[in-house]
């Protein structure tokens, strides 16, 4: 049985623009369990990329609270936000923001260096990811060697360095080829089934959305009622 892993309670956010409120989210609702697939859809500048953000703790709700395992997160200090996005979280942005001084085997292995985790461990399991990408012979190289789908495919790697419970992926395909862009839709829905992370996937393209089991539906910052896929 799954288990609620993380929720939005009529969470808000505006920004001050030097003139009045420019109002992003309006009173999102939204719960998350263990495991489980989800778009979130919208146009450009419907808020889906600051719901995200307030979600991975990047950005703090102008009102409203986000519960990670029933805990509030607002009321952890940066320390133990930083611990928590680098330990249970991964990050998928549509560039894919790889080191390029660093190979791909480097990049994957950074956020278990950075939790402490030893270096040969480290490379091992980034290895092991690299292979699980379809990327066991380019761990040797750098981001500029790569093609753009190589290199979305290294970030996907890097997001699940340390076992995260939840993906948050932003475009991630945005950047991508429509053939590059299926590929790697399809590894992030084999990588779900195998190891049961769930996955947020934030995107503008209605038939990528169509491919996950759920998907919710911001616009002017308000949130739809969910609308079941399969």
């Amino acid at each position: 049985m799954t288990q609620e892993l993380l929720r939005c309670e009529h969470v808000s956010k505006s920004y001050w623009d030097g003139n009045h409120d420019l109002q992003v989210l309006q009173d999102v609702n939204l719960a998350l369990q263990d495991g489980e697939l989800l778009a979130i859809v919208g146009s450009s500048g419907s808020g889906k990329s600051t719901l995200l953000h307030c979600m991975g703790g990047l950005d703090q709700p102008t009102s409203g609270q986000i519960f990670f395992r029933g805990q509030n997160i607002a009321k952890w200090s940066p320390r133990a936000l930083a611990d928590w996005r680098n330990q249970q979280l991964g990050f998928i942005y549509q560039f894919h923001h790889l080191l390029p001084e660093f190979t791909a085997l480097e990049n994957v292995a950074m956020p278990m260096l950075i939790q402490g985790t030893s270096a040969q461990q480290a490379r091992a399991r980034a290895a092991d990811l690299l292979e699980r990408v379809g990327l066991a012979e380019r761990g040797s190289h750098r981001p500029a060697e790569l093609s753009g789908g190589e290199r979305q495919r290294v970030a996907i790697a890097r997001a699940l360095a340390n076992k995260p419970a939840l993906i948050l992926a932003d475009e991630p395909t945005g950047n991508l080829d429509d053939e590059s862009a299926q590929q790697v839709m399809q590894l992030m829905l084999d990588l779900n089934a195998e190891m049961q992370t769930c996955f947020v996937i934030v995107t503008h393209d209605q038939a990528l959305a169509a491919s996950l089991p759920r998907q919710v539906s911001l616009q002017q910052g308000q949130l739809q009622p969910n609308k079941v896929t399969k």
